[in-house]
């Protein structure tokens, strides 16, 4: 099914090759007016049109609206201003768009991605280390668009490409010898082996033929020892067991974990590839990349170390390796990578040396800004150690635990505890989903948890609300049907409710996952407008039905909505 955007854009290119100016390439999609009194929608084609002609933008338009061919949906088309065209939807065909995107109690959306697949790189915390705050911004941006690419029709991998290999697991085993406590390690696996790795660290200030040694056991792991092979295990499932708690507790999933050690073995014959192909060059030992002008000017006189003079690979290497792979395993139209902006310039290398290597790929990378709490860097503790994640997310859920508490005393103690969860982790989530993602965001912990604004908790209570109509109603299997949209607001929570499949390709498109959250605030809001002027229950047989119907699809979209963001929707608060 055609989204309202892409039915009226066929019909405004039917219109400008009828009125003589052709189909050509100039970009063409309507858009939402500023002011609803211009109507539902609003093209500006005819200004893109007249500029190529050379001609008045307003007389195009007027040709243009004169030639547009009569369609169901659409009640009145008009010139505006300059050369706008307004066009307003006709009631009727608007009721039956929205009908026809329920499914029982879902919201279908259309399938663009269908046939495509996208491979999604996000998260990748190290191995052996606690995840801290600094791993939440990649782990829920790339798990929103993970959903909302599913959502699309696309086949998405999403891998998780964690940090389990390197120099720091020779120091991690040259400290587990020697100062092991393993009564702390069987109670807390992952923060035993952090204070080995911090232990080391300090001790060989004191001592450093302890990096001599850690050199040695590095190699031996490298070189395939069964013992250091053996404890590297050990300390890798133990670390995906806590990194798994937590992702379970966010309600990310991954369909696979592919850290650095998977790609081991590629990185000498790649390396020795690129030499041969004369795409890379030895500089005093190490082995490089370099890029020109003619891979752009933000990569001109830059280069990509791939090996170092000591003969070990670096992250270009491996993040080669894995493109090469990802291309070889799932042959993916597109390979997105979730990081912060720090990034930028190595991922922009890497995707320039694979294309020199002949990976025909196209890649995304989707940088997010820094986060900081309000008054403050989020980074770090007063000690100056990283926030770990599991207790901003503690804290979120105990601050929620306030509100729930002081709000919904009637429900049972376990109820509540369970709202608490979802409230304190949704509201975590959206504090930084609702914003750009390029932007650097502010964590407020009263602005996040209120029930009122742009926020999850807000979210999360129209949801209810609607739910607690049904109950109120007591129409057990209710079908809708039968939408009439005679109040302001009824016709207005439509347009906005029939809009959503656009807007998750936007966000999609745009690789912001805030375009949903917007909507959703939106949607809110017209329905708080909407549940305040028009009374649903108590009506008559059809008015009833009618509105009963707006709220199931209300429902279905914030769902659905939140859902993308995951989020979990309550049908109690």
């Amino acid at each position: 099914m055609q989204t309202l955007s892409e039915h009226l854009t066929e019909l405004i290119r039917q219109a400008a090759v009828a009125a003589g100016y052709g189909d050509n390439d100039v970009p063409l999609e309507p858009c939402v007016p500023t002011d609803p009194r211009n109507g539902d929608y609003q093209s500006n084609y005819a200004f893109r049109l007249g500029k190529a002609a050379r001609s008045n933008p307003r007389a195009v338009a007027a040709a243009m609206v004169e030639a547009l061919p009569a369609d169901p949906l659409v009640a009145s088309a008009e010139v505006a201003g300059p050369g706008f065209i307004n066009l307003r939807l006709r009631d009727e065909a608007l009721a039956a768009h929205l009908l026809a995107r329920l499914d029982g109690e879902g919201f279908t959306l259309s399938q663009p991605g269908a046939g495509k697949t996208m491979v999604i790189d996000f998260s990748s915390p190290n191995i052996a280390k606690r995840m801290h705050v600094g791993h939440l911004r990649s782990t829920i941006i790339g798990d929103a668009l993970r959903r909302i690419y599913a959502s699309l029709g696309w086949r998405v991998i999403a891998d998780n490409h964690i940090g389990d290999w390197g120099t720091q697991f020779g120091k991690l085993m040259v400290a587990w010898r020697r100062w092991l406590d393993q009564d702390a390690f069987d109670a807390d696996a992952v923060g035993e082996l952090q204070r080995l790795y911090q232990l080391f660290g300090a001790k060989a200030e004191e001592d450093p033929s302890l990096e001599d040694l850690a050199r040695a056991e590095t190699a031996k792991l490298q070189s395939g020892d069964p013992e250091n092979t053996a404890l590297w295990r050990r300390f890798v499932d133990a670390s995906l067991e806590e990194f798994d708690a937590v992702y379970d507790r966010l309600g990310v999933v991954f369909d696979v974990t592919l850290g650095e050690s998977h790609y081991q073995s590629r990185l000498s014959p790649l390396v020795e590839g690129v030499l041969a192909q004369g795409l890379a060059e030895e500089d005093q030992g190490a082995v490089i990349i370099r890029f020109g002008p003619e891979d752009g000017k933000a990569l001109a006189d830059t280069l990509l170390l791939i090996r170092k003079s000591d003969g070990a690979a670096l992250y270009g290497t491996t993040d080669l390796a894995t493109v090469a792979y990802r291309m070889e395993t799932w042959q993916p139209d597109l390979i997105a990578y979730v990081t912060d902006v720090r990034q930028r310039l190595h991922f922009s290398q890497v995707f320039a040396a694979a294309r020199k290597m002949g990976m025909a790929f196209t890649p995304e990378h989707v940088y997010f800004g820094m986060l900081r709490l309000a008054g403050g860097a989020i980074a770090a503790t007063r000690s100056g150690a990283v926030l770990n994640l599991v207790d901003v997310l503690d804290t979120a859920v105990e601050r929620a635990r306030g509100v729930v508490d002081g709000k919904s005393g009637h429900l049972s103690d376990q109820e509540r505890a369970g709202i608490a969860e979802a409230v304190g982790v949704g509201a975590i989530k959206y504090a930084d989903l609702s914003q750009n993602p390029q932007s650097d965001i502010v964590f407020d912990w009263d602005k996040m948890l209120s029930m009122e604004g742009n926020t999850a908790p807000y979210l999360m209570y129209a949801y209810a609300r609607c739910m607690s109509i049904f109950r109120k109603a007591d129409r057990d299997g209710f079908v809708p049907g039968g939408i009439a949209l005679e109040h302001p607001s009824e016709r207005s929570l439509a347009v906005l409710l029939a809009r959503t499949p656009e807007v998750v390709e936007r966000a999609a498109e745009l690789w912001r996952p805030n375009v949903v959250a917007d909507h959703l605030f939106a949607v809110a809001n017209t329905f708080a407008s909407f549940y305040h002027d028009c009374r649903v229950i108590g009506e008559s047989p059809e008015v009833e039905q009618s509105r009963l119907s707006l709220v199931r699809a209300t429902a279905a979209v914030l769902e659905q909505g939140m859902k993308l963001l995951g989020i979990q929707p309550l049908d109690r608060m």
